[in-house]
């Protein structure tokens, strides 16, 4: 029930329904504390959240999965909540490397891949035999996340001697690559394992030797999964449902203008839905939102130090994108796509211009997303998703206007701009698949970086936030704690890094924070099941938690809805 009254009070208010908030608020729930959640948007997931059009039905960032396989972190969460969670299917055929002259697949074998470059430049053997051991020991790092997952913010002292111990070797893997960023350094880092230009291009439009290393070291481990049946979105719809079940609240377009404030101590918010004001208490508040409209526009200007949000607006953050979804009229394996990402590039474009934006040059990813899941398009079509990098700031803020209050106004020559530059995309694509694309569009929606920013209000449209490394960890972006007692931070701005992965645990760290407050006897055992020290079975034989019923049962699709009429 969408727009049911507001309740004056719970123990614990969630600003942000995306998918570490509604985590966060599903492990209060299990943790028997009285939960609101306030969402501005009209359904939940932030980056999630997915559409509807025309019987098809899109995943608007997602475009595959890790962590989300048996073993993976998320599933050790999500099975901790309800037994009834969506399943991520592990992805065989993972992602197509194409260039003008060369054209690799990884898969789950990534052993395939390194006989392949062996057989073609055998004369870099020796490098390329380390190259796939280094990834793969970055990929047997991963495998071991979900017993690293718990925060140090929510251990004391003892146990941070204990876990930094124990994670050192976990992070030793990782030391001797991250300093290689940037296109200079990434390819210094490259050419410590091979000189050949040939092999330089395959990892082109790589902005960080990691990010050449890691995918590998995924695939050894399986740990690439597609979306689950219906799309990423049935993650939110499904913990949506779990807190609503027991006994809590998620509101939706709520938007929340104010943390209430007394004796600097956060004690609830001032919201406004649908030009109606609401002023609701809390004990505890955890910000799963923007973190920059937390300090500068819910907060009074001297909650957070100065200093504190220098660092946030000085932070690297993750770039933004332009999304293309198109649902089309026939199967997607009739334009030559199947279930691997395909990443297209210019060989004779330099590695400074892979990611800067222009539509002529950058590298193009296009994913299929209705070849393994059929419940995304009605019968006989299809749906398909081009994306590239791009930046908040090009084109003049892609040619949009500024009013007098300062704000983006998204006039003609915005919409004729980024038609322009889809135009020029989907021509990239019908040119290498060798296929009309045009002719069998039924749908198309252009998202931009200003479109993300307009959705989740991340600054320049950041798809995930701040960005590992060495400058974010030095000026300590990352964190749960704030300036103000009793709120905490939730979301990606709480962690470096990005994907579902880190939303999910931030999600169930900054619960754990909560928790650790209100519920002490709670906390100590959850705590022992996030370090995997305990079954699931164990810690409900605690009998601490609230039980929930495993009874979600997943809404059709508009595909499958209309199959099921005719």
């Amino acid at each position: 029930m969408r727009n049911k009254p507001i309740k004056p009070s719970y123990d614990v208010i969630v600003i942000g329904a995306g998918i570490s908030g509604l985590t966060s608020a599903a492990l209060l729930s299990r943790a028997g504390l009285s939960v609101g959640v306030f969402e501005m948007d009209s359904r939940p997931g932030g980056y999630l959240a997915g559409f509807k059009r025309k019987d098809f039905r899109f995943d608007s960032a997602i475009h595959w999965l890790n962590q989300c396989g048996p073993k993976g972190l998320v599933t050790r969460v999500f099975d901790f909540i309800g037994s009834d969670h969506p399943i991520a299917l592990s992805q065989p055929n993972i992602k197509r490397y194409q260039g003008d002259n060369y054209d690799y697949l990884l898969t789950d074998k990534p052993d395939d891949l390194k006989a392949e470059f062996i057989q073609l430049f055998p004369h870099e053997k020796d490098g390329i035999e380390r190259f796939f051991k280094d990834a793969k020991q970055l990929g047997s790092a991963f495998n071991d996340l979900p017993a690293f997952s718990r925060s140090l913010e929510t251990m004391g002292f003892f146990e941070k001697i204990a876990f930094n111990m124990k994670r050192l070797k976990f992070a030793l893997v990782f030391l001797k690559h991250i300093r290689f960023t940037g296109p200079e350094g990434t390819v210094k880092g490259l050419q410590r394992y091979f000189k050949d230009p040939a092999m330089l291009k395959i990892f082109g439009s790589e902005e960080e030797l990691l990010s050449c290393l890691v995918p590998i070291g995924w695939a050894y481990y399986g740990d690439y999964q597609s979306p689950p049946k219906g799309g990423s979105q049935a993650f939110p719809e499904w913990l949506d449902y779990t807190i609503e079940k027991m006994g809590n609240d998620v509101y939706y377009q709520c938007r929340v203008e104010k943390i209430e404030l007394e004796n600097s101590q956060a004690v609830g918010i001032q919201l406004d839905r649908k030009g109606e004001k609401f002023s609701v208490k809390a004990k505890q508040i955890i910000a799963a939102c923007d973190v920059e409209a937390l300090y500068e526009r819910m907060l009074p200007e001297t909650a957070i130090p100065k200093e504190v949000k220098d660092k946030l607006h000085n932070a690297q953050l993750y770039s933004s994108a332009v999304t293309i979804s198109l649902g089309i009229d026939c199967p997607v394996e009739d334009l030559g796509l199947d279930d691997a990402m395909l990443f297209i590039v210019r060989d004779d474009v330099k590695r400074t211009e892979h990611n800067t934006g222009n539509p002529h040059k950058c590298g193009i990813s296009i994913l299929a997303p209705s070849f393994r899941d059929k419940s995304l398009a009605p019968e006989g079509k299809g749906t398909m998703t081009i994306y590239c990098y791009a930046t908040f700031n090009q084109d003049d803020k892609w040619k949009t206007e500024v009013d007098e209050n300062g704000k983006l106004i998204r006039g003609e020559a915005y919409k004729k701009f980024k038609q322009e530059f889809a135009d020029v995309l989907i021509s990239r694509v019908e040119k290498k698949l060798g296929k009309d694309i045009r002719s069998h569009i039924e749908y198309c929606d252009i998202a931009t970086p200003i479109t993300h920013w307009r959705y989740t209000g991340n600054r320049d449209g950041s798809l995930m936030g701040a960005r590992p490394g060495k400058a974010n960890m030095k000026a300590g972006i990352a964190g749960h704690r704030t300036a103000v007692k009793n709120l905490w931070l939730g979301g990606h701005w709480a962690e470096l890094g990005g994907g579902v992965p880190v939303a999910v645990k931030s999600g169930m760290n900054a619960a754990l924070l909560v928790i650790k407050e209100l519920k002490p006897k709670v906390y100590k055992v959850l705590s022992q099941y996030v370090d995997t020290n305990i079954t699931k079975e164990e810690a409900d034989k605690s009998g601490v938690f609230t039980e929930y019923d495993n009874s979600w049962v997943q809404e059709m699709t508009p595909a499958e809805k209309k199959r099921n009429i005719l």
